[in-house]
């Protein structure tokens, strides 16, 4: 990698929150591409102007469990929105998601079916795939089993691949020893990117510390996207505002670090993401 940071972008879900447009759980963010097309565009379009160049598609819930057959089309629509709101130079990551909570890790089945786990996986990979994403991001993911192997059917695509891991909105979820370690066998399985997601800003830079290891001598690129606020049960997350200058300055520690994928997660918005690229 040659050190020149990569903004990605921010949250779809608090920001779709942000300006009215209802998220409820268990489809969150992704009952807007039904109800409110044009505001998910309208969210990608501003997060370019901020100066994202990598830009996540709204596919965090798209799943058969959540919207029964509708789930491949919606999936296919998120990418295109995507596409279509974002100059022709930018990168498309088509976002693949824990199948149950992603701060419950206790719940994902990935230890009682793994193969109905890898199905619904590599259906999603295979669809964001064919729909031309440039990466594949696994993300959010507790559940060391579960992120393995979406992330082993996302590599099996053909498309490059990123996984992200979170230690939860309280870092709690996972150890540094632990995503090092995880980090280290994505590399090894194919990953060309590692990361961080949603955790608070200011206890990212030991994690990425750790991703920076595990990478040894492999052109991998690391990085985090982190969060501001706390988990809501009714829409999923209640921001809390950061001054978008203080965001930056963790993240700078994170490019001083070596990091070069740098963006925002739960409750930051353009605003993070137009200081991110100023750094």
């Amino acid at each position: 990698m040659d050190g020149t940071p990569v903004i990605l972008d921010g949250p779809l879900g608090t920001e779709l929150e942000a300006r009215g447009v209802p998220t409820p759980l268990p489809g969150w963010s992704a009952h807007a591409l039904e109800t409110h097309p044009e505001v998910v565009a309208e969210i990608h379009r501003d997060y370019a102007a901020a100066g994202a160049t990598v830009h996540t598609t709204n596919t965090f819930r798209t799943r058969p469990s959540v919207f029964g057959d509708r789930w491949s089309d919606l999936a296919r629509q998120a990418v295109r929105i995507t596409r279509d709101a974002v100059p022709a130079s930018h990168r498309v990551a088509g976002s693949i998601a824990p199948l149950e909570d992603c701060y419950r890790p206790d719940l994902s089945p990935a230890d009682s079916d793994p193969d109905g786990v890898r199905e619904q996986h590599r259906a999603l990979a295979q669809v964001l795939a064919d729909e031309g994403c440039d990466v594949l991001l696994c993300e959010t993911f507790p559940h060391l089993m579960e992120a393995r192997i979406a992330l082993e059917e996302a590599v099996a695509t053909g498309t490059e691949t990123w996984i992200s891991w979170t230690p939860g909105p309280n870092g709690d979820l996972l150890t540094v020893e632990q995503v090092e370690a995880a980090a280290a066998q994505a590399i090894d399985l194919g990953a060309r990117g590692v990361l961080v997601n949603c955790l608070p800003v200011q206890s990212a830079l030991p994690f990425v510390e750790a991703l920076l290891r595990s990478r040894g001598d492999h052109d991998v690129a690391v990085g985090a996207y982190a969060n501001t606020g706390c988990v809501d049960d009714t829409t999923g997350w209640t921001t809390k505002p950061i001054d978008p200058r203080r965001y930056a300055e963790f993240a700078r520690k994170w490019q001083r670090s070596g990091a070069t994928l740098m963006g925002g997660c739960c409750g930051t918005g353009p605003g993070v993401v137009s200081a991110l690229s100023q750094t």
